[in-house]
């Protein structure tokens, strides 16, 4: 595998900031993963590093190391060389239920009305598609989804909401996501998922991983409280598929 080029910059005196070129792609996106993960196995010995992937950038941080730039940049970049040639990682696809039932789906008729589609439309287009994982954040669990087809790409809201409902599906240009909790927000809302992507009572607090793939099924509202009700006493559990690495 070829590497896209990187660059680099201090970010503060505990961390450092490698950038790739700024598109969102999903051939820089693995490079991102497989950097990271080469780090993480070989390079980074002192317990306590932290990484942040997300897009078209890395962050490494170590709250009780000062960062020697200079020095660290060099090994960085000799450690990307040697990076090449590839790391074999899990590759899991998700599968969400979602409710598009008009009672979550506020923005929904809207939403069609502006795209001159159906809502039927609407729904089948969001729901027959699979989306990368391109980014975890703004509030804990809110995943940033790559992949909207060109059909359903609908600006941002001119005016955010102070107060989305926890678990809301929004579309926004070319992203989709689900908001983990109650949280203002601008996305168009066009559905509900009962699952929760967030727990921090949890040893791993959010399930999905940057990289992750993630495929929405449409529910009814039937299901939409039968999960929910799973969800509440601990027995749900997401679908999930492993790929082809």
């Amino acid at each position: 595998m070829t590497h896209p080029p990187i660059s680099l910059k201090p970010y503060g005196r505990h961390a450092i900031l490698i950038e790739w070129p700024n598109k969102v792609s999903e051939t820089i996106l693995e490079s991102i993963l497989d950097f990271e993960d080469f780090l993480l196995r070989n390079c980074l010995k002192e317990k306590g590093w932290e990484t942040i992937s997300a897009y078209n950038s890395l962050l490494l941080v170590h709250p009780k190391l000062e960062i020697d730039y200079p020095e660290f940049s060099r090994n960085l970049s000799a450690w990307y060389d040697q990076s090449k040639g590839g790391v074999a990682r899990e590759k899991v696809l998700w599968k969400l239920p979602v409710s598009y039932d008009r009672s979550f789906g506020i923005d929904l008729d809207e939403v069609a009305k502006e795209l001159n589609k159906s809502v039927e439309d609407i729904v089948k287009l969001h729901t027959e598609n699979t989306y990368t994982v391109y980014g975890i954040g703004f509030v804990p669990g809110f995943m940033y989804l790559g992949g909207v087809p060109a059909e359903l790409e609908i600006p941002r809201k001119a005016t955010p909401r102070l107060k989305v409902q926890k678990g809301s599906v929004g579309i926004a240009a070319k992203q989709t996501g689900i908001y983990p909790q109650e949280s203002p927000g601008g996305w168009n809302i066009i559905g509900n998922c009962p699952v929760p992507l967030f727990d921090r009572n949890k040893k791993d607090p959010c399930f999905v991983n940057v990289g992750d793939k993630i495929q929405f099924q449409p529910i009814s509202m039937g299901e939409y409280e039968l999960h929910k009700i799973e969800a509440e006493v601990g027995i749900y559990k997401p679908e999930k598929i492993l790929l082809d690495a």
